[in-house]
């Protein structure tokens, strides 16, 4: 296969640079073996559209005999599997060789849009704190482009984010059947989750001088869990949810169990995921 400025081979050592690089253009992962006769199949597919599309995407190959570490940390138990990643994350997937014009319409959802410039827009505009321009733009965006689901997603994370968890569910709930599927949606529904419950909540300072002043507190030892949670520090709320549940497990009808499954559909692939399931387990069974 030609070498092309759009292919590369994904490995350990590049792996984190191509992550970055889907910040900017959707990276497919092609996750394959030599051994794997659908993958030589889909393999010269997916690069004479990587060479087409001339960098719309960047086609990242990661091979599963050498790279066992890093197909293990992704869940891969089936090959071909093709996985597509924005911003870092993992968004969508296909397994198996589907024919090229499955192959393009599975690409084209993914793509940049003309409306995808008002949805950066909106974005910068609601890190910025223009909470009320970024819906604007996000409407405009909307009525000129109606299919376009990243239209929809960033408009419930600028709803979430705006303190209006329950119009961000609803907007998720309008998305077609196959988008909800998706781990971005998923992810997006439990930080919505958390930041619904603590809506109203005391900071987190003033949750942290209650359980200085009674260690038995478990509403504030959850709410402050679910503090962590929302600002990212997600080794530190796990850590206070297992405390709660040694403490007291009937708290809010097994509230801390069921907010650690929620972190754990948060984290995804995160590695913290499996060390802090099985220390859940211990306490379970």
């Amino acid at each position: 296969m030609a070498e092309s400025q759009y292919i590369i081979e994904l490995s350990k050592e590049n792996f984190q640079q191509v992550l970055e690089a889907s910040r900017q253009i959707p990276v497919l992962v092609d996750f394959w073996a030599s051994w794997c006769q659908p993958c030589q199949i889909l393999m010269p597919l997916l690069a004479k559209l990587a060479d087409e599309y001339q960098g719309r995407f960047l086609l990242a190959k990661l091979n599963t005999e050498q790279e066992q570490e890093l197909a293990a940390q992704f869940g891969i138990r089936s090959i071909p599997t093709v996985k597509v990643f924005r911003n870092g994350r993992p968004i969508d997937e296909f397994m198996g060789a589907l024919p090229e014009a499955e192959l393009r319409k599975f690409l084209d959802k993914h793509l940049p849009r003309e409306s995808d410039t008002l949805v950066a827009r909106a974005r910068d505009r609601l890190l910025a704190g223009d909470g009320d321009g970024a819906l604007a733009l996000l409407a405009a965006a909307r009525e000129s482009d109606p299919d376009n689901p990243r239209v929809l997603i960033a408009l419930a994370q600028a709803q979430g984010a705006m303190g209006d968890t329950t119009a961000a569910a609803a907007t998720l709930d309008s998305l077609p059947p196959d988008e909800q599927a998706k781990p971005e949606v998923a992810t997006l529904r439990s930080h919505l989750y958390f930041e619904g419950l603590i809506a109203g909540a005391p900071a987190g300072t003033v949750l942290q001088a209650r359980l200085a002043a009674d260690s038995n507190d478990s509403e504030a030892r959850f709410q402050l869990a679910v503090h962590k949670v929302v600002d990212q520090e997600y080794e530190a709320g796990m850590e206070l949810l297992l405390e709660l549940m040694r403490k007291d497990r009937k708290y809010g009808e097994d509230a801390a169990r069921r907010a650690l499954v929620r972190v754990f559909d948060l984290l995804g692939n995160d590695p913290l995921v499996n060390r802090y399931r099985n220390r859940m387990a211990t306490l379970l069974y």
